[in-house]
């Protein structure tokens, strides 16, 4: 109907109306793009993708919950357990330690159960504290970095599948081969590796920044306990 409007008004050279037919046609033929459901002709990958990129902000956020109660001490923790220290209150400065419950406490706890020792024996106890707070710290980052990885292929692999059933397809259709077969089967598949690509680009970033702020309290730790350490020998 549109198309004869068309042919009409040309023939009676009416340009606006040629120009309103045409607009009109293209509108009608023309779906607008939804996520929701490009997502949903993806398949079952899209279905993995999307458990993906939950796990990786569920590590992301619960590891920046744990990194900023390591990073939250006392400015006068340091000073109160050299007190306690050099007044001979172990048990007081332990217990101090104690109550706070974080990597530095439990380093510098270990620093005061070995005073007496030579600072080397304290600084090498005090070291093995810390790598086992950082493996505490890194705890998901491998996961992170798996999501980083595997996502992008995980897309790629659904893309291979798509065209692999676009072709099937053609193959079966005989001498009624169609090209929305070709053109709808590889769309479904670049679906796949857009959404691998945007999951896989999220987890990489979010990973860096996890992995620059267990550097950044590593860095801390190794401050902290070479203060802890040249102060108990004085």
């Amino acid at each position: 109907m549109i198309l004869l409007q068309a042919t009409i008004a040309e023939a009676l050279g009416d340009t606006s109306a040629v120009t309103q037919a045409a607009a009109s046609l293209v509108e009608s033929g023309t779906e607008k793009m939804n996520l929701l459901d490009m997502a949903m002709k993806g398949g079952w990958i899209m279905i993995v993708l999307a458990v993906l990129s939950i796990l990786c902000f569920y590590i992301l956020f619960e590891r920046l919950g744990k990194y900023k109660k390591a990073a939250n001490r006392d400015p006068h923790f340091m000073d109160r357990i050299i007190d306690y220290v050099k007044n001979g209150e172990i048990k007081s400065a332990v217990n101090f330690c104690q109550a706070f419950d974080t990597p530095f406490g439990h380093i510098i706890e270990k620093g005061v159960s070995m005073v007496g020792r030579s600072r080397r024996d304290i600084q090498a106890g005090m070291e093995n504290a810390a790598n086992i707070e950082i493996a505490k710290l890194e705890k998901g980052l491998s996961g992170m970095s798996t999501i980083a990885s595997a996502a992008p292929m995980i897309g790629f692999l659904g893309t291979v599948i798509g065209m692999v059933r676009a072709f099937w397809e053609m193959a079966n259709a005989g001498n009624n081969i169609d090209v929305s077969l070709l053109s709808g089967g590889i769309y479904e598949a670049m679906i796949t590796t857009v959404g691998g690509l945007i999951v896989g680009i999220i987890a990489l970033f979010a990973y860096n920044f996890l992995v620059g702020k267990v550097d950044r309290i590593t860095n801390e730790m190794e401050s902290f306990i070479l203060d802890f350490v040249d102060k108990v020998g004085e």
